[in-house]
């Protein structure tokens, strides 16, 4: 970024100390006023109805709040060094359609955590979708105004993101303040895209920076860090989940202006900037489900799906619920059958599906003929040690697979794939990692 970015962290601080005192981390949004945003479940322990106080549909005063913390700020200094400003609680924000987008993505899924790995430490998760609005006279400035900003509504998936937070909040500011990473827009849900996920990796205590996107004058805040989705059941899940600035700003607009506070309007060449037509290129994904498995796969035909071996080998009925199309509110539930599966024997973990109906509005993919390092980040768990690796993974080139789809799919017999379990001996050393002669690793 060619200028520092507006972030800072947040301190939260009880009367007598200890017990709430808590930290994490902020967006600048206005030098005149002095205004900063942060996330609001740092102020979990003040609450005087206490966790409950998160259903409530309205906004939050300072008088909700007990005791009243004490409240800073903490930003580099021009010098170099930090600067620690007073600041004032304006008020704590629901964002209405961020809230429903979490609801209708999360709110069947069980036992997710949020912001640590311990159950007890984690964020609750009815928090999410709440904000703080920090009143700073230290950061007035006469010739100050708001920082730059643009609409989620215009993201696509694929798109670059830069996150700014601050690992950890205020513990070590010093050394985490406004630390940078780099990811894409991984995926968008609710209006306006109120919630986005990214890959960009973003520790504990970020929540409440932001999320910048470029531009031609510059980068542009577009999002808030609400959580990292840490923890599915016993999995951690490498990533961050992001409301859209501006449907905080809607969100807050009646708390704004009755501080007297005057949001400007994204200029009209930002607001401007189009959301991705015509066919999401990732539409060929879908969600597999096989009893209590699930997985994903990727349709390369009307009725046809590739996945993985150890999503179906439940022999449960099949559901596929492939991405949802242009103008369709949710996606339909298709039926299918595992047409072939590689024995456990083989180092190629793949089922072929063969679906009742056919996708609805489906466009064939274009199929790559070579295969370059780079492509997908998971975990690796390694079940002998007991560990798991972050951001790495096993995939299979689609090289390997298309010359046996071809066959499959002019002869319709499912032996087309039985080379699958006749692997050469150096593609199994490659899978298990051996060091011996053989074709070059995948990792």
């Amino acid at each position: 970024m060619a200028a520092a970015p507006p972030c800072c962290a947040v301190r939260v601080r009880g009367a007598g100390g200890g017990d709430g005192d808590g930290g994490g981390s902020g967006l600048v949004l206005s030098r005149r006023p002095g205004l900063v945003l942060c996330h609001a479940a740092v102020f979990a322990p003040f609450l005087r109805a206490g966790p409950a106080a998160w259903a409530r549909p309205a906004a939050l005063p300072p008088s909700a709040l007990r005791p009243c913390p004490r409240l800073s700020v903490v930003l580099r200094g021009e010098a170099g060094g930090l600067r620690e400003l007073g600041a004032r609680l304006l008020a704590l924000v629901p964002c209405a359609p961020f809230r429903r987008a979490l609801e209708r993505g999360l709110g069947r899924a069980e036992r997710w955590r949020f912001g640590a790995e311990e159950e007890a430490a984690g964020t609750d998760p009815r928090a999410l979708p709440w904000f703080a609005w920090l009143r700073v006279p230290g950061l007035d400035a006469a010739e100050g105004g708001w920082a730059a900003r643009a609409s989620a509504g215009c993201l696509r998936k694929g798109q670059a993101l830069l996150t700014c937070g601050s690992p950890f909040g205020d513990l070590c500011p010093e050394l985490f303040l406004n630390t940078l990473s780099r990811g894409v827009v991984s995926n968008l849900a609710g209006e306006e895209n109120a919630l986005v996920l990214t890959d960009a990796r973003c520790l504990p205590g970020t929540e409440g920076g932001a999320a910048f996107v470029p531009s031609p004058a510059g980068p542009r805040a577009v999002a808030v860090i609400a959580a990292s989705l840490c923890w599915k059941g016993a999995e951690w899940v490498g990533l961050t989940l992001l409301c859209s600035l501006a449907a905080i700003l809607r969100s807050s607009a009646a708390v704004l202006g009755e501080a007297g506070i005057a949001v400007p309007p994204v200029p009209a060449w930002v607001a401007a900037v189009p959301a991705s037509g015509g066919r999401d290129p990732l539409g060929w994904t879908a969600l597999v489900e096989c009893g209590a498995t699930w997985g994903s796969g990727v349709l390369l035909a009307p009725r046809m799906l590739l996945t993985c071996r150890h999503v179906v080998e439940a022999r449960a009925p099949l559901r596929v619920t492939p991405a949802a199309g242009p103008g369709q509110d949710a996606a339909a539930v298709l039926w299918g059958r595992v047409v072939f599966a590689t024995e456990e024997s083989s180092p190629f973990d793949v089922a072929v599906v063969e679906l009742e109906e056919s996708v609805p509005g489906f466009v064939p993919p274009c199929l790559a003929s070579t295969f370059l390092p780079g492509i997908v980040a998971s975990n690796t768990r390694d079940t002998g040690a007991g560990a798991t690796y972050p951001h790495l993974n096993f995939c299979i080139p689609i090289t390997v697979l298309q010359p046996l789809v071809a066959r499959y799919r002019r002869t319709g017999d499912p032996a087309a794939f039985a080379d699958l379990n006749r692997a050469a001996e150096g593609v199994r050393a490659t899978w298990q990692l051996q060091q011996r002669p053989g074709p070059p690793s995948k990792l």
